[in-house]
């Protein structure tokens, strides 16, 4: 399967299967357009027609192109055949038992208000709660106890808001320091926080403990404060974003990144990633919103038009920034076309319900924390474990082929066959399709290729 693409003034051409990816004039990317379906002299005869006044393109070199054509399709980089269809389900039965990451709600309640929010102001449906030192110890030993032979192991402190339950993070990140000690195993830890009760100690202790941190911000004052309020409805943005910058200054090199969400309200959501760059934050993400189709912050499809082309923008923006040696990173544009992923993870994909699990508060299983707080996918608990095999096998199945639509898609070993939670979300099933959102990381995937080709060049 060859996907064909222009951005930037790049002709690409993307071999699917293979991941191969070419950069040709327009002359053979025409050439590649009628390759599988026009016969040879017809292509040649068009093809002169269109481009035969342009110097050096006669038959002789559209021969020559189409032998080149021929060559890497011999050697398997163009038009290659599938060879992972069969491979898709085998990954997860074979590692089904095993679990590597998890979710850790330490807090299911907030100190912001936000009305967009996935997890109803961190309440996810239920009441308010905050998870014990006991619970939360039980679960790092439910993780040690089934994660077989894997050494590293990840832990996201998560909420609501977890800097609301701060002192029991803190414990909990000691309980398994010294866990590591009696089982070999090593922990990675990352939280996650609107940035409302960061002070000295919260901003030692990440820098010192944790892995990753993701700060919750939307962009531009207006934009964030339109939904980021608090529950008299003020908004947050003057309060958090001098701790952000305190907190990304002291915390040097290691790993972090702003984290944001766009609505209805800013289709042109670049606005927002340029002012979070010009705050001084360099890793960034901003992500689409995802809600009912009647929600007041539900983009239209007016509104995903308008999306296409600011992703386009951004990628443009991101290689003048560059080049001027301001860079940032933008974490949908993280693409590694030499080392990976692997071929297990591009067809299994992110793991939840299988290798990944959230747990709430009082120590129930859920298949990632987008499915907390809906009943029917409650895993077990992490005293007995898992008990709702149904579920599980059911997120098992969960591929890159195993909806009809991505078995023909050339971007299925990209994006893994999407998001299980909002394929729910936006259908109702963990096998449907988010189909605004298939059609949104399609065109980041193509930014993110362009810009890998283009920063060959800067």
């Amino acid at each position: 399967m060859v996907h064909q693409f222009k951005l930037n003034g790049y002709n690409i051409v993307l071999d699917a299967n293979s991941g191969s990816i070419h950069v040709v004039d327009e002359v053979a990317y025409d050439l590649i357009a009628g390759y599988k379906t026009t016969d040879e002299e017809t292509l040649i005869a068009d093809a002169l027609q269109r481009w035969g006044h342009l110097e050096g393109v006669d038959e002789a070199e559209l021969r020559a192109c189409l032998d080149d054509i021929r060559t890497l399709e011999a050697q398997g980089k163009l038009f290659s055949e599938d060879q992972f269809a069969q491979l898709a389900g085998r990954f997860k039965e074979k590692n089904e038992q095993v679990i590597k990451a998890m979710c850790l709600h330490v807090a299911h309640t907030c100190n912001l208000n936000c009305s967009y929010c996935f997890a109803s102001q961190g309440k996810y449906h239920g009441e308010r709660a905050i998870m014990s030192y006991e619970v939360g110890k039980r679960a790092f030993d439910f993780l040690i106890e089934h994660s077989g032979t894997r050494r590293n192991l990840e832990v996201d402190f998560f909420g609501g808001e977890p800097l609301m339950n701060w002192q029991v993070v803190k414990d909990l990140v000691a309980y398994a320091r010294e866990r590591e000690k009696d089982t070999g195993k090593h922990f990675r830890f990352t939280l996650t926080t609107n940035g409302m009760l960061i002070d000295d100690d919260v901003i030692d202790f990440c820098n010192r403990e944790m892995h990753n941190v993701v700060l919750s911000l939307d962009g531009r004052k207006e934009i964030h404060d339109r939904l980021r309020v608090d529950f008299a409805g003020n908004g947050s943005y003057d309060r958090i974003v001098p701790k952000f910058q305190e907190f990304v200054r002291r915390r040097g090199d290691k790993e972090y990144y702003m984290r944001g969400t766009f609505t209805h309200a800013n289709p042109d959501f670049t606005k927002d990633v340029f002012h979070m760059a010009d705050l001084g934050f360099d890793r960034l993400s901003m992500e689409p919103v995802v809600c009912a189709p009647d929600d007041p912050a539900a983009l239209t499809e007016e509104d995903v038009k308008i999306v296409l082309e600011q992703y386009e923008i951004l990628a443009q923006e991101m290689l003048k920034r560059k080049k001027e040696g301001r860079p940032f990173t933008f974490y949908h544009y993280m693409l590694d076309l030499t080392g990976g992923p692997c071929i297990h993870k591009r067809l299994s994909g992110c793991g939840s319900g299988t290798e990944y699990v959230a747990v709430t508060p009082w120590g129930d299983l859920y298949p990632c924390h987008q499915f907390v707080g809906e009943e029917q996918y409650k895993l077990g608990d992490i005293w007995t474990g898992v008990t709702n095999e149904a579920v599980r096998s059911e997120f098992r199945s969960c591929n890159a082929y195993s909806r009809p639509e991505c078995r023909d898609c050339w971007a299925r070993l990209y994006c893994s066959g999407g998001c299980a939670a909002n394929a729910y979300h936006a259908t109702g099933s963990i096998g449907g399709v988010y189909r605004q959102g298939c059609e949104l990381f399609k065109k980041r995937i193509e930014c993110a290729i362009m810009l890998q080709i283009a920063e060959k060049d800067l």
